[in-house]
């Protein structure tokens, strides 16, 4: 139900409801049962807003230990340390390390888009500016790859050597015995 759709009759009753300190909750089911609507808490609770109620005082139980002083009590929410059952913040990531980029000993053709043949090398050269032009390898391609054989290599090899990987758990698992 919009706003502006609630009679007259039902802000009185919420504002009564609301006087007698009952939760928007309460109010949304009391209302609903009363007048047979189908308001939800949210609306109540929008609805109270835009009458001017105040949101009911919720009522939470007082702490039994009260919280130690520490020097930064003065400083509002971000300066003070987080008790026993707050989560802290993670440190910030530490910056990534450069990347090295890795090259290949291959003169490109340098044929644009509409000049590539179906077995041409689709490696991309150029682009990194607005006026350079995106142009492509253009040498013979790897069967099954787009790509020619050193540029194949460059864009799947990782750069450091199989031994320096670190080596993972082995699973084998039987499918079928023979």
């Amino acid at each position: 139900m919009q706003s502006t759709d609630w009679p007259e009759h039902h802000s009185q009753m919420l504002r009564e409801l609301h006087a007698k300190g009952l939760s928007y909750a309460e109010i949304a089911r009391t209302l609903n049962a009363q007048f047979g609507t189908s308001y939800t808490r949210n609306a109540t609770l929008g609805r109270g807003k835009r009458l001017g109620l105040a949101a009911p005082a919720a009522s939470k139980p007082a702490r039994s230990d009260p919280r130690p002083m520490s020097a930064a009590a003065g400083m509002g929410r971000r300066g003070r340390e987080p008790s026993a059952g707050q989560a802290t913040m993670p440190p910030p990531p530490k910056p990534a390390p450069p990347v090295r980029l890795r090259s290949v000993g291959v003169s490109p053709r340098l044929l644009s888009l509409d000049r590539l043949e179906a077995n041409d090398c689709r490696y991309p050269y150029g682009g990194d500016r607005d006026d350079d032009p995106i142009t492509f390898c253009g040498h013979p391609r790897q069967p099954g790859s787009c790509y020619c054989t050193p540029h194949f290599h460059l864009t799947r090899n990782p750069p450091e050597a199989a031994a320096d990987r670190p080596v993972g758990p082995l699973t084998l698992r039987l499918v079928a015995a023979a």
